[in-house]
């Protein structure tokens, strides 16, 4: 088997999710952390897609760093970038960022605002497998 012919190194995905209140778990309106790693989870099938045509299957996590809270009513942002491939692996470098957040009030409880700059909830990097090349 031979590795792909062009660098495909830098090659990002972007998902955005709004987190809703029914996730929300702990005091605050937080969210476990087992929410980011399954956007990771969503944005690492469709980089497998985009590169291999295959939704591929996670193999590992490491430096996985919950850096700030994700709450209900946040508007996310996930990407997945591409930093290393293999033969069958892709190592991936993921990031949620917290572009929006609720900000309810007495007299406006639907109240939001867009944050600048996004704050970086959580990040992670991860190895995926594919199958072999025909």
């Amino acid at each position: 088997m031979s590795t792909p012919t062009t660098d495909r190194t830098g090659t990002v995905v972007t998902h955005r999710r709004y987190v809703p209140y029914s996730h929300a778990h702990y005091a605050g309106n937080l969210v476990d952390g087992a929410y980011s790693l399954g956007l990771f989870g969503d944005v690492a099938t469709e980089l497998c897609i985009v590169l291999d045509g295959d939704e591929g299957l996670f193999a590992s996590y490491s430096d996985v760093q919950f850096r700030a809270p994700v709450r209900a009513g946040d508007l996310l942002e996930i990407t997945a970038t591409l930093v290393r491939e293999g033969t069958r692996s892709r190592v991936m470098d993921f990031a949620v960022h917290v572009v929006g957040r609720g900000a309810p009030t007495a007299g406006a409880p639907g109240a939001a605002e867009v944050l600048h700059p996004p704050i970086v909830a959580t990040t992670a990097t991860g190895t995926v497998v594919v199958p072999p090349r025909s």
